[in-house]
């Protein structure tokens, strides 16, 4: 089924909703204009309400660029439970959303662990994806950034009940990590070999990031097999990189990657 998209310049509808033809649907918000089309690819437990997908939501109607956000199964206002989430339920997710645009071009950008979905989501489409751009990647996450700093008490109270909670980065209520999320990540782990992506990449990350640190996206850059691959380290910035001053940095990686293909 096609997207249903409101037109450039045009105020913004919706959500609408994609059927996954399973019982679930994908709310997102379309937006028609000139390619590549951005797509924005949200972290864990966020939603396509959040701060940067806003942005350049209206950085992009600004521009007549085409946009595409969406919620994930089980975030927002999509179907689903967010405890039977997974990596690879919602790197499906993405897949469904851009086989909706036809045979576009698209630029992805992924805050966090939408970094790790946007890589497999390029893995996946590379013909179609013109360029990548991420903001504080955390590709295998699940592995070394929860199952890697749990202890054993934490691990094995994990394996026994299914599910581990811990306070918010943030510090607003706790986070729920489920067994399956952890199992199930390890079918999707990118960082131990080269990663096969010829596109161009802009990795931006703070170096004050206190959630995913920036020598995970120091590890990406290595791993790309790609030549056109950059890292901007940002002094003092933390894990959201949501001021202005952030925001507009993330406005030119993705203005630069749009320009290469007009």
């Amino acid at each position: 089924m096609p997207l249903i998209e409101t037109p450039s310049g045009s105020p913004e509808t919706g959500p609408d909703f994609l059927d996954l033809g399973n019982g679930d649907r994908l709310a997102y918000r379309a937006r028609a204009g000139r390619l590549p089309r951005i797509v924005f690819l949200g972290g864990f437990t966020s939603d396509m309400t959040g701060q940067k997908a806003t942005h350049l939501d209206q950085w992009a109607q600004d521009r007549g660029q085409a946009f595409l956000r969406f919620d994930y199964t089980g975030h927002g206002l999509s179907a689903g439970r967010f405890e039977d989430g997974s990596i690879g339920r919602w790197a499906d997710d993405a897949l469904a959303m851009i086989d909706a645009c036809g045979d576009e071009s698209l630029l992805l950008v992924g805050s966090s662990m939408g970094g790790w979905i946007m890589l497999l989501t390029a893995l996946a489409r590379p013909a179609r994806v013109a360029g990548l751009v991420a903001v504080a990647a955390a590709p295998d996450f699940t592995e070394d950034l929860v199952w890697g700093q749990m202890d054993a008490r934490e691990r094995a109270a994990l394996l026994a009940t299914g599910a581990h909670r811990q306070p918010a980065g943030d510090g607003a209520g706790e986070t729920l990590y489920t067994r399956h999320l952890v199992q199930e990540g390890r079918d999707h782990l990118l960082l131990r070999a080269p990663i096969p992506l010829a596109m161009p990449v802009r990795l931006l990350h703070g170096s004050d990031d206190q959630d995913v640190p920036w020598r995970i996206s120091a590890t990406l850059l290595a791993r790309l097999t790609g030549t056109d691959v950059t890292l901007t380290l940002i002094k003092g910035g933390d894990h959201r990189l949501s001021s202005p001053a952030h925001l507009a940095r993330l406005s030119a990686a993705v203005a630069e990657l749009c320009r290469r293909e007009t």
